[in-house]
């Protein structure tokens, strides 16, 4: 299965913000109105959406939750990745430096 990318932000003036728990749920929502629609079962739509549940459930999603937060009010740009593997699922936090065009 591809990696699934969150990428929480804090509210502008173009796009309204969402955190880390609102984009999961969200994309849970996406995927359960999916696998209701379909006739049959698609596996990779079910181990997504078992890879967005398991994360909403976890204890590190917490953790991640309370950095991701931390490092966006710092002004970074934040991806939390989940990976699954079959029974295996990791999550990872990476972080960006925004651009800023014509600094040094």
């Amino acid at each position: 299965m591809e990696p699934i990318d969150l990428k929480p932000h804090y509210t502008s003036s173009q796009i309204p913000g969402k955190c880390l728990k609102c984009l999961t749920e969200q994309r849970l929502d996406g995927c359960l109105r999916e696998l209701l629609t379909q006739e049959g079962e698609e596996p990779e739509l079910v181990e997504k959406y078992s890879a967005l549940l398991s994360f909403l459930q976890s204890e590190e999603s917490v953790e991640l939750r309370d950095q991701a937060e931390r490092l966006l009010a710092r002004g970074k740009e934040v991806v939390v990745r989940i990976h699954s593997d079959g029974d295996k699922t990791s999550y990872i936090l990476e972080v960006d430096e925004p651009d800023n065009d014509g600094e040094n």
